[in-house]
């Protein structure tokens, strides 16, 4: 499973999913700090990983339904 932990997070959530196995890359490794919700959401999907996140602007399922998020 592939994780994006954003930049509301400590990037030690990264190193703790890499060491259990799984394939985790933070917000901030990739240059997208500040960058606007729909672009982080879009760049998960094209990567196929799940957004790990704090930002409950993403629970708003009025502006991102789940059946987009697949």
């Amino acid at each position: 499973m592939k994780f994006k932990i954003d930049e509301n997070l400590p990037v030690e959530l990264a190193d703790l999913l890499q060491s259990a196995g799984y394939d985790a890359m933070t917000v901030n490794q990739q240059k997208l700090s500040g960058e606007k919700d729909p672009i982080i959401l879009e760049i998960c999907q094209q990567e196929g990983r799940v957004l790990v996140t704090l930002d409950l602007d993403f629970a708003d399922i009025r502006t991102y339904p789940p059946h987009l998020s697949l």
